[in-house]
């Protein structure tokens, strides 16, 4: 038989699970609702790697990947570059495949991000940039980004910056020496490019809403 202190630490314990329960059925979708057209997702790794140790991201978040959110007309989708190629996926199958944060930025200034995201669209079927290079047709994630917003004046709106294949000791870290060797290459190291955790600092964009797991409800 069960005494009082036991049953009420069974009715906390079993509070507890209620309370949880409950947070991940009604909390995951909530926020999709408030995206709009053209906001970007930036992604967050639980760990370092071999991008995220090399750039750096919003307050020194891990940010190994961007994408642009995209509303059709029944469905809410992101168009990212991945390793199949520049693609649209629909938004709880990019959600379900990050593991950690996921969070969403808005241009301070919305004018034309419409015509940003219908750029961006022309890009699908392009193959994924595995070397980074910023004037061949393959495109890497956050190249999307750069070459697809565009002022009025037909001036990106994330104008490139030196590519960094260097740790904080501004040494080229032993992964991307022997990443770009096996192919004959070079590091492009101070070429003109972009990276996802350089993107989430402009100052043109400001943070919206988060996505923390559990992140879209089964």
């Amino acid at each position: 038989m069960f005494s009082r202190h036991s049953h009420l630490l069974l009715l906390f314990a079993l509070s507890v699970v209620s309370l949880c329960s409950m947070a991940q059925t009604a909390a995951p979708t909530y926020g999709l609702s408030l995206l709009r057209e053209g906001d970007l997702f930036f992604c967050v790794s639980a760990a370092d790697n071999n991008i995220t140790r090399v750039t750096h991201g919003l307050h020194g978040a891990r940010i190994d990947h961007v994408g642009i959110v995209h509303r059709s007309a029944d469905s809410l989708l992101v168009l990212e570059a991945v390793h199949q190629g520049v693609v649209l996926t629909p938004i709880d199958s990019f959600l379900k495949r990050r593991d950690t944060l996921v969070f969403a930025s808005r241009l301070r200034d919305t004018t034309g991000v419409h015509r940003s995201v219908q750029r961006a669209l022309r890009y699908v079927g392009r193959p994924y940039d595995f070397f980074f290079m910023p004037d061949d047709s393959a495109m890497y994630c956050s190249e999307l980004v750069q070459k697809s917003y565009i002022d009025a004046q037909g001036r990106q709106l994330f104008p490139p910056i030196p590519m960094s294949f260097h740790d904080d000791s501004g040494q080229i870290t032993p992964y991307w020496r022997d990443y770009y060797g096996r192919h004959g290459l070079a590091v492009p190291e101070g070429a003109p490019g972009s990276n996802p955790g350089q993107l989430s600092r402009s100052p043109l964009l400001e943070v919206v809403f988060d996505f923390r797991p559990p992140l879209v409800e089964e």
